[in-house]
């Protein structure tokens, strides 16, 4: 498998028509389905939250009633989940219900879960009888609502191969990255940078502001100069108005630096920049933040200079 990055091709797919399950309708997963139902993928799409299937359903998706009714009409299975507590439990990991569940089919997670747990979990799968497949994406909101999303595969080729081709309508690019748990370490290396790149850029806006410049002015300096990117473009506007309306959370964002700095740990490595920002990303979960976007971790650096001013 090679390391080529390019949007799927001709390469082996589901077959014409054949229905495909949705397990996971959250902030980036209802808009990653939408974006397949309306190229006209035939999705069977299932949430916790029932309410959230309703823009599917006006779609043309079927919205079945349980887990199990998905896996009973489809063959190819993606999961677009918050976490590892969470993907256990709807497939029922540790019970038999499990085997049941995966036999026979192709399991995509597209959520961000720590490599070592993700080489398990398809262990288990392939030994019930199915196959699995990582894909997590790169991006927020606003690319998931675009179609944008960048998706980093990891599995076995044959099954890569066969799930590949599905993801073009939510995704711009995949990025082949070898086995089972390769795909997500290249994740935590991405998010290493945009979760650090972030603080550094509202710690960049703070300054600005506390020194009186004219914000405005501040980001047609980031946004004419080299470090202009689709970051700056779209946080910068929220970090000047302070809207913090969710595109990528807080607290999932200081989760991938737990997972971040977990992985450093566990190859031997610092990490003194990202354990910073963990920090920061921490602290604004603290504040009550959480499920604000990301970029309210200028609330945390807000509080830090204002504990200067009372010390």
């Amino acid at each position: 498998m090679s390391n080529a990055s390019e949007r799927p091709g001709a390469e082996p797919g589901a077959e014409p028509g054949e229905e495909i399950g949705f397990v996971g309708l959250g902030v980036m997963g209802q808009p990653m389905a939408l974006n397949l139902a309306r190229a006209g993928t035939r999705l069977v799409v299932w949430n916790r939250s029932p309410a959230a299937a309703d823009p599917l359903r006006e779609a043309g998706a079927a919205v079945a009633t349980s887990v199990e009714e998905v896996f009973e009409r489809t063959r190819i299975v993606v999961l677009m989940l918050v976490n590892e507590a969470v993907l256990d439990e709807v497939l029922q990991r540790g019970t038999p219900g499990f085997a049941k569940l995966v036999s026979g089919h192709i399991v995509v997670s597209m959520g961000s879960n720590p490599p070592d747990y993700s080489r398990g979990l398809a262990a288990e799968i392939v030994a019930a009888g199915g196959r699995y497949v990582e894909a997590p994406v790169s991006g927020s909101r606003k690319p998931a609502e675009m179609g944008h999303l960048v998706s980093l595969l990891g599995g076995d080729p044959e099954a890569v191969a066969e799930v590949r081709p599905l993801l073009a309508p939510m995704c711009r690019e995949t990025i082949l990255c070898g086995p089972v748990g390769n795909a997500l370490l290249m994740k935590l290396a991405v998010n290493l940078y945009l979760c650090t790149t972030l603080a550094g850029l509202a710690e960049a806006a703070h300054f600005a502001s506390q020194n009186g410049l004219d914000l405005s002015r501040f980001q047609a300096a980031i946004d004419s100069g080299p470090m202009a990117s689709d970051l700056t473009r779209v946080k910068i506007p929220k970090l000047i108005a302070g809207d913090f309306s969710v595109q990528a959370a807080t607290a999932d964002a200081f989760n991938s630096t737990n997972l971040i700095a977990q992985a450093a740990r566990t190859a031997g490595m610092a990490s003194p920049v990202l354990d910073l920002c963990r920090e920061l990303y921490g602290e604004s979960v603290e504040l009550g933040n959480g499920r604000l976007d990301m970029s309210s971790v200028l609330k945390a650096i807000e509080a830090r200079t204002a504990a200067l001013g009372r010390s």
